[in-house]
């Protein structure tokens, strides 16, 4: 399988949204072969922090995921199917605000629901008319970690129809009051969604808290008929934190429940 390399990568600068979200580059990376298979269309995985994806030049504290190097690994073993990786670059001091559906007591955040237009009306049209992509829910996922995984999850109870396939690494469930807790619980019933849900023992200034709020969450999912080891997967990181260096390693088991590689009879 040729390598990933440079020609891979296409970076589209300063993305322009009409519901008052910043500017920001989205860095897009496309599987081997794209280029000489343009009878073939992929699925699409949407992730959130963008520069902290694949580029340790771009990524917080240079520390970044390497997914370029482990999607090409996971690839070239036939362990999960091709598929191109959108990175959405976060907006810096706004990270905060778009990145959480609700204001917390300080007066601080709420801006998801714009953050999601962005991407649902705005992005997702211009990537599936500039590359040759599976568009439907089913080939289409959205994933983050920390508060990147609770906009993750709130973004897949409002959409639905939109997204398929969650990455919800090591969220920020302590937000507002574990907001996104009760969001699960007003739920009627589970939507079509299959959803990785993870996180770290030594994740947060108190661990055990960060753990049980996480618990609370997944069990709140399961009370509404997802089902672990079918449509929830769940993995506790015995000795992770709450870094790049823990999350690009999860994401192989992640990519795996998500996108496993299909047989060609399939």
């Amino acid at each position: 399988m040729p390598p990933v390399t440079a020609s891979n990568f296409k970076l589209h600068k300063q993305f322009k949204s009409r519901f008052g979200i910043d500017r920001r580059d989205v860095i897009v990376c496309l599987p081997p072969g794209y280029e000489s298979s343009p009878e073939r269309r992929y699925p699409v995985l949407y992730l959130h922090d963008g520069q902290n994806l694949f580029d340790p030049a771009t990524a917080f504290a240079g520390n970044d995921w390497g997914l370029g190097p482990l999607a090409l690994d996971l690839f070239s073993r036939g362990e999960i199917e091709p598929l191109i990786m959108v990175g959405i670059y976060n907006a810096g001091q706004k990270r905060i605000d778009e990145y959480t559906p609700v204001r917390d007591r300080r007066g601080r955040g709420g801006r998801a629901r714009a953050y999601g237009k962005l991407i649902v009306d705005e992005l997702k049209p211009f990537i599936d008319a500039q590359y040759r992509t599976l568009p439907e829910m089913h080939n289409t996922g959205l994933g983050g970690s920390s508060l990147g995984a609770l906009v993750t999850l709130y973004l897949g109870l409002q959409y639905p129809h939109v997204f398929g396939k969650l990455i919800v690494m090591s969220p920020s469930v302590w937000w507002a009051n574990r907001a996104i807790v009760k969001e699960v619980r007003k739920l009627r019933h589970k939507l079509g969604e299959k959803i990785w849900l993870d996180i770290g023992t030594r994740e947060g200034e108190r661990p055990d808290v960060t753990l049980k709020y996480t618990l609370e969450l997944k069990d709140a999912l399961i009370a509404k008929g997802w089902k672990e080891g079918e449509d929830l997967a769940f993995m506790l990181d015995e000795g992770a934190g709450h870094n790049e260096k823990a999350w690009g390693h999860r994401m192989r088991d992640a990519l795996k429940f998500l996108f496993p590689a299909v047989s060609e009879g399939a």
